[in-house]
């Protein structure tokens, strides 16, 4: 079975693409996103079956710290474990996590803040909202880049099939 070879501007056009995919730099930040997950995640889980007498608001905290770090040790575990490019969609699930945790915290400051009729919670939401605004952002540019990357994608297979 014979396999077409790429004209050279398309073959570098693919190399440039999985390049940027498949970095050291990129697997060196994702394995450190990882470490510190897995870190965060192992103290706050420690805390958490280890202080019997906390409050019942902060055992929930403390839970959900714990499920945002798990949650993050797997996509970094995901993103490791590729063996293909997946074309910025790292970008895009990163995105989500972020914007649904950010919005977990600005909800959970505000209940705190409303339940407690003090300031800091309220000043904390505001942060939470910078936060939450940056994540979608993110997300927003993560989703056009994962658009922008599958359409170059799409043509760049058309041209390897003879295609024009």
């Amino acid at each position: 079975m014979s396999h077409p070879v790429p004209p050279s501007a398309v073959a570098g056009e693919l190399r440039e693409l999985t390049a940027l995919e498949l970095s050291r730099p990129s697997r060196l930040r994702h394995l450190v996103l990882l470490l510190a997950a897995s870190a965060m995640s192992a103290i706050v889980t420690a805390l958490l079956l280890t202080e019997r007498s906390l409050p019942v608001r902060t055992a929930i905290a403390l839970g959900v710290l714990a499920i945002i770090g798990v949650s993050w040790m797997a996509f970094a575990a995901w993103v490791l474990t590729r063996k293909r490019v997946i074309l910025g969609r790292d970008r895009l699930v990163a995105g989500r996590l972020a914007v649904t945790f950010s919005g977990v915290f600005v909800i959970g400051a505000l209940a705190v803040g409303f339940i407690t009729s003090t300031t800091p919670p309220f000043a904390a939401a505001a942060l939470g909202t910078v936060m939450l605004a940056v994540a979608i952002a993110m997300l927003t540019r993560a989703r056009r880049l994962v658009a922008r990357l599958t359409k170059r994608r799409d043509e760049l297979e058309r041209l390897l099939r003879g295609g024009n």
